[in-house]
């Protein structure tokens, strides 16, 4: 079998540790936050102001409304500083100064793209095509977020990628998301807390409501219940877990999406947001909408999430349902097959299965796919983004782990009425680490989230080394001969 031609592009996405965004710094000690708001207070006015003027002069040319960042986080501490709102502008902004710190995004490595056509594709030139690239940014301490990138796919097969913002800005989080009475009574359920007690709160409300409605009912239910305090404060905690892991933000329509940074904001999802997997969903009236897995990871767990977004402007967090919600790497099928949807997944992380739900949230009875089956994949298997559709079946990109720890990318083919059925693998990789591609933050890796099918080819982004990524192309044709060659 001859090797496949992975034609280059030229498109580098390497790490840029001037992007920087603004995070608390908040000492956990609540004496130590109160020391630090007194030496603050006991400044004059005058003295306050020349401090500000100094912060703004070094720092006010790297973020776009850093003083908004400021006022956000005297907010986050003002209540453990034990200060008044009734505090000046100028001192709830130096205030505010003392609690934050700059956070480099991608310092450590910008890698693990995915890609999908851009959502607005007017004013294109006949045979291009606009995309949108997300990437996993990782910086001090690993902590992963959500960039993104754009750019046009040219009808000679050439790709080119828009300029790239140098100032990032985090999302707005909406201060009363709303939720789905279904998927929170699904998932208390699996959380062992279906009980007397969340009973009460959820039956007074809708079948949508509000983070202030299940306050309210909250507080109500506990008026009305006489339970074992323990039981009452577990559910409730659980309650306030479950609400602020799904949560809802909004980005300003004038920014950029080099701009868009999602950076974690729920407990669960605390230590990084990982490998997201994009991918266009459109459903059988025609109608059309962007979701991505990925992982939440908390420095101590995994857990696999959801977003959704029609506009990469507003999205939405939730959290997936099941048994089969697990482990790393869920990819989601780009339309519903007989009706259901269907996704591919690694429950064991090890071999590659299937599983299809009536519910997009809800996931049970993985069927097993596929077990390592050459060298290169004999330690496991995962995919490398939601499955393509062609002609000749769905084009599931994978990746095989081997002898020291070495990742690879390779391709198979399922049927397209039942995926159950795999049509033909790759017996070699499609792309493998070589060179100075191999060498970076963890060594050894080619990896990707996602890649489309434009004009005959397929365009794949991938990782390298868990360091940078880049952009191949691979005539569709040619790589569909190999896998149906054995």
């Amino acid at each position: 079998m001859h090797d496949i031609t992975v034609q280059p592009t030229g498109c580098f996405f390497r790490p840029d540790s001037k992007r920087v965004l603004i995070r608390p710094f908040i000492p956990a000690d609540d004496v130590k936050v109160r020391n630090i708001a007194s030496r603050a207070l006991a400044l004059s006015d005058a003295d306050i102001e020349t401090q500000l003027g100094i912060l703004r002069e070094d720092f006010d040319s790297r973020h776009i409304d850093i003083g908004g960042c400021w006022l956000r986080n005297f907010e986050i501490v003002k209540h453990r500083a034990g200060l008044s709102d009734e505090l000046s502008l100028s001192r709830k902004s130096y205030v505010g100064a003392l609690f934050s710190g700059e956070y480099a995004l991608e310092s450590a490595a910008l890698f693990n793209p995915s890609l999908v056509a851009h959502p607005d594709q007017s004013g294109v030139a006949s045979g291009a095509l606009r995309f949108v690239l997300s990437l996993r940014a990782t910086g001090e301490g690993h902590i992963s977020s959500i960039e993104f990138r754009s750019g046009v796919i040219l009808a000679d097969g050439s790709v080119q990628v828009d300029d790239v913002f140098p100032l990032v800005v985090a999302p707005e989080v909406k201060k009363n998301p709303t939720y789905r009475k279904q998927i929170f009574l699904h998932k208390l359920r699996e959380m062992g807390f279906e009980n007397d007690w969340s009973a009460l709160v959820m039956e007074s409300l809708g079948e949508s409501f509000t983070h202030r409605d299940l306050s309210e009912s909250i507080q109500a239910a506990a008026q009305r219940v006489d339970t074992q305090p323990r039981e009452e404060e577990r559910t409730m905690e659980c309650l306030d877990w479950l609400a602020r892991s799904n949560y809802e933000v909004h980005f300003s329509p004038d920014t950029v999406f080099s701009q868009r940074v999602i950076f974690p904001i729920s407990a669960n999802e605390s230590n990084g947001i990982e490998d997201a997997r994009f991918v266009r969903f459109e459903e059988e009236d025609g109608t059309a909408f962007y979701c991505a897995t990925y992982t939440a990871y908390n420095g101590r767990a995994i857990l696999p999430q959801f977003i959704e977004t029609v506009d990469f402007v507003n999205f939405r967090v939730l959290t997936l349902n099941g048994s089969a919600v697990q482990n790393k790497g869920m990819a989601l099928f780009p339309r519903r097959i007989n009706g259901k949807f269907a996704m591919i997944s690694r429950q064991d992380d090890e071999n590659l299965f299937l599983m299809f739900s009536e519910n997009l949230h809800f996931w049970n009875e993985p069927q097993f796919l596929r077990a390592p089956l050459y060298p290169w994949e004999f330690v496991k298997i995962g995919n490398c983004g939601s499955p393509i559709e062609t002609e000749h079946g769905w084009l599931v990109i994978t990746h095989g782990v081997g002898p020291m720890r070495r990742y690879c990318i390779g391709a198979m083919l399922l049927d397209l009425a039942d995926p159950t059925q795999i049509i033909g693998c790759l017996e070699r990789p499609l792309i493998e680490p070589k060179g100075n591609d191999r060498e970076g933050y963890v060594p050894n890796v080619v990896y990707s989230c996602g890649g489309i099918i434009h004009q005959g080819k397929l365009i794949l982004p991938y990782a390298l080394s868990d360091t940078s990524s880049t952009i191949g192309i691979v005539d569709l044709d040619e790589l569909t001969k190999a896998i149906l060659s054995k």
